[in-house]
């Protein structure tokens, strides 16, 4: 398994993950990177980008287009225009031991989503407000849900996966299902497919998300760093 010395990749996962597993879902000019559109809209730069890397960009992304840096420290030129800032941390899973793979494998409450569950996930995503979710979003890995009477009534999935990561994300359950002990069944789900293959679930969270910060602690994930997230607007 993955272990604290090689964290490093969790300094750039935007940049890592567009390098390796996600390289065929990537869009490149110079040193600039961006997922496809309908995929995500982050977008990483070297470390110490230079003026360059920064024309590359937005030039790869076009005029007047939302640039999510997520939580590349780096200031573009002053020209791009500040869209938000988000004060967050990075935490990694700290757990000695996984869940059971076989009992999570075997939660017959838990069903797989691919792209014939996108309206739902979409309708979800809109009432739970998770964080950024497209219509193709679901390729970036694995999505897990929870049906009520058919209707998707919790969910989550896998988004960057820098080398030998997965990140967790998308963790929402609709108001009327809160309570059940949904998104703890579902992580643990999704923790235990990650450990299986040899690779460490870490997640983003925003500070001001007490009730999630204190969930995801109790699951065995630890606070890394702190990030701050930033978009911008390119000129």
């Amino acid at each position: 398994m993955t272990g604290l010395s090689d964290a490093d990749a969790l300094d750039d996962p935007v940049g890592a993950s567009l390098r390796g597993h996600h390289a065929h879902l990537a869009r490149r000019l110079g040193a600039a990177a961006t997922y496809v559109p309908g995929v995500a809209t982050f977008s990483a730069v070297p470390a110490d980008p230079d003026a360059e890397a920064w024309a590359d960009l937005a030039k790869l992304l076009g005029p007047g287009e939302f640039a999510d840096m997520f939580s590349c420290p780096a200031d573009p030129p002053p020209d791009w225009e500040p869209v938000f800032v988000l004060e967050g941390r990075q935490m990694i899973w700290a757990g000695r031991e996984g869940p059971d793979p076989s009992g999570a494998e075997t939660d017959a409450g838990i069903v797989e989503l691919g792209a014939e569950s996108v309206p739902e996930m979409l309708d979800l995503i809109e009432r739970t407000r998770p964080g950024p979710f497209w219509p193709r979003t679901h390729e970036l890995g694995t999505y897990l849900g929870i049906r009520d009477g058919g209707t998707l009534v919790a969910m989550v999935g896998e988004r960057l996966k820098p080398p030998g990561w997965t990140e967790l994300s998308a963790v929402c359950t609709a108001p009327e299902a809160r309570g059940r002990g949904h998104a703890v069944r579902l992580l643990r789900a999704l923790v235990a497919r990650v450990l299986a293959r040899g690779e460490r679930p870490f997640l983003h969270v925003a500070e001001e998300s007490s009730g999630a910060l204190a969930l995801y602690e109790r699951l065995g994930f630890e606070t890394r760093k702190h990030v701050t997230f930033r978009g911008f607007r390119t000129p």
